[in-house]
Formats: C-alpha cells, sequence, structure tokens
C-alpha cells in the first residue's frame, strides 16, 4: 500500500530501511468517492495526500461563478492546496475527486516530523518546494504566452493518459475555452495529422 509514495519519496531523496518504516508510518490511508473533496474552497487545507488510485481536479470558482479548472492529479502525485496548507489560511480552490480514489494522507505536523526524523528530509522539502515553483511559474507564463492550441498540446504532453478519464468540458475548462471552441481545436489538429 505505501510503495509507491516510497517510491515517489525515493525518486528525489535516498531513504534507508528505517527511515522508509518511519516514512510508512506517517502516511494514513483515506478512501474517497467519485465527487467527493479533498479540500472545498474557504478551508484550511490540513494534509498533503499522495494519489495510490484515482483521479482528482483543482478548480476555482471565477468573478463569473463560474468553475475554472486550473489542474489535475492522478496516481502517484501528490496532492495539495500548498499554500493553504503551509500558512494555514484559507483555500481559495477547491480539490474535488472524479474517481473513487485512494489516497495516503500526511498531515501538516506529520510532514514536519518527516523533514526532522529523515537524514534528506529539509533537502526533499526544499527540492519539493522548487519543483512547485518552478511549475506555477510555468503554468502563469503558459496563460499569457501561449494560444488556447498550445495549451491543449501541452495538455496531451501532461497527462497524455487522461484523455478517456476526464470529461472534454473539465479539459476546455483548463485550456481556458469553451466546449465548441476545444471541438474546434481538435479537428484542426486531427486535420493536420493527416497529411
Amino acid at each position: 500500500m505505501h510503495q509507491r509514495v516510497i517510491h515517489a519519496i525515493e525518486n528525489i531523496i535516498q531513504l534507508e530501511a528505517a527511515e522508509k518504516a518511519f516514512v510508512t508510518s506517517l502516511f494514513h490511508l483515506k478512501k474517497y468517492d467519485r465527487q467527493d473533496y479533498f479540500l472545498r474552497e474557504g478551508q484550511v487545507c490540513k494534509a498533503v495526500g499522495f494519489i495510490n488510485h484515482g483521479l482528482v481536479r483543482y478548480y476555482a470558482i471565477n468573478a463569473n461563478g463560474e468553475e475554472q479548472t486550473y489542474d489535475f492529479g492522478k496516481e502517484n502525485d501528490f496532492m495539495c492546496n500548498y499554500s493553504s496548507f503551509l500558512d494555514h489560511s484559507p483555500s481559495a480552490s477547491n480539490i474535488q475527486f472524479m474517481e473513487d480514489s485512494e489516497v495516503l494522507c500526511i498531515s501538516h505536523e506529520d510532514l514536519q516530523r518527516l523533514y526532522s526524523g529523515v537524514k534528506q528530509g529539509e533537502r526533499f522539502g526544499r527540492l519539493v518546494c522548487e519543483q512547485l515553483y518552478v511549475y506555477a511559474i510555468k503554468k502563469i507564463a503558459s496563460l499569457y504566452a501561449d494560444s488556447p492550441e498550445q495549451r491543449y498540446l501541452q495538455f496531451q504532453e501532461d497527462y497524455p493518459d487522461l484523455q478517456q478519464r476526464i470529461p472534454q468540458y473539465y479539459v476546455s475548462s483548463f485550456v481556458g475555452v469553451k466546449p465548441p471552441s476545444l471541438s474546434r481545436i481538435r479537428k484542426r489538429m486531427a486535420s493536420r495529422q493527416i497529411y
């Protein structure tokens, strides 16, 4: 049950056998049904989740009252609203399950124990924060610089295995267009691939 999260951590730092057992003790399994929430707008994010099985979407409500999907999480991904988690502020967004899911959760307090109780724990925290920062900057730059078609191509590159798991209206929201516009983008791309 914990092999995947240990493997994900070991992709970033090395863990000794005793450290693996310690880390395993800090993550607790929770099961969620499709449409359940890991986090709702206005709540404080109190845990980081690791998706053993399942799929989530991150979304916010825009000024027009519409849901705006801005990210997805799938198997072997960590999930969290990190700004809410780190400074204990109310979340401005939601994390909702799109499938029945199994998640290994670690609380803020236990994550601090991981940082201090594992030899390279602090390094793990720093490297994860650096990765999140780079990812966030790239997403912001894409919103300003890339066309919807470029954002759709990036979605396909980032999530090649999710095309059949995500309804197209969430994909269009993620790309930043209405569903009919996404259909036109897909048709244009398909016609180019014929030749």
